[in-house]
């Protein structure tokens, strides 16, 4: 079973203590399908487990079929720099099907942030490092695809939907 080569470190985008007994780790693409249906999922997770879950996100842009996933990875990490970076997972998460330079815009102004910073950044490749940064992590953990999940450390292999992914975090959970 594949496991988790980079650790969680503060560098990483994570909702909940580091104290968490449990620690989820998604590889996710903005304009991925599959990453928009495990999106309410890993929400219902997280209510489901509460203060025991750690939830962190890590950009997996696949551009070749996805032309808009890079451009949507930047944008987070640019709002994450401004302190917004999980209002705009979710805003872009939330509005997934609209996904396109114009969407980044208008979620980049509604966030209260700069569209024009926004599109010099994004001009500029400014926080490309950073989203291949996570990529090359997730290569070296053996992720091939999204959503690609990682419970403790291992790679989740199964299904994400939710019986099945709280299932799987519940044995992770007992193994200790």
């Amino acid at each position: 079973m594949a496991t988790l080569k980079v650790p969680v470190t503060a560098e990483d985008h994570v909702q909940g203590g580091a104290q968490a007994p449990i620690t989820l780790v998604e590889y996710g693409d903005y304009e991925c399908p599959h990453c928009g249906r495990a999106y309410p999922i890993v929400k219902a997770v997280q209510k489901h487990f509460g203060k025991k879950l750690r939830f962190v996100f890590r950009n997996f842009p696949l551009n070749e079929s996805h032309p808009n996933a890079e451009a949507a990875a930047e944008t987070a990490e640019f709002a994450a720099a401004k302190g917004k970076f999980w209002e705009m997972h979710d805003a872009i998460y939330e509005n997934q099907e609209e996904l396109g330079p114009e969407l980044l815009l208008e979620l980049t102004e509604r966030l209260g942030l700069s569209g024009p910073d926004l599109r010099n950044a994004l001009e500029a490749r400014e926080f490309a490092p950073r989203v291949k940064e996570d990529f090359v992590g997730g290569v070296r953990s053996g992720v091939n695809g999204t959503p690609t999940f990682y419970i403790n450390g291992q790679r989740h292999d199964g299904s994400f939907d939710l019986e099945e992914l709280v299932e799987a975090i519940e044995e992770k959970a007992a193994e200790g």
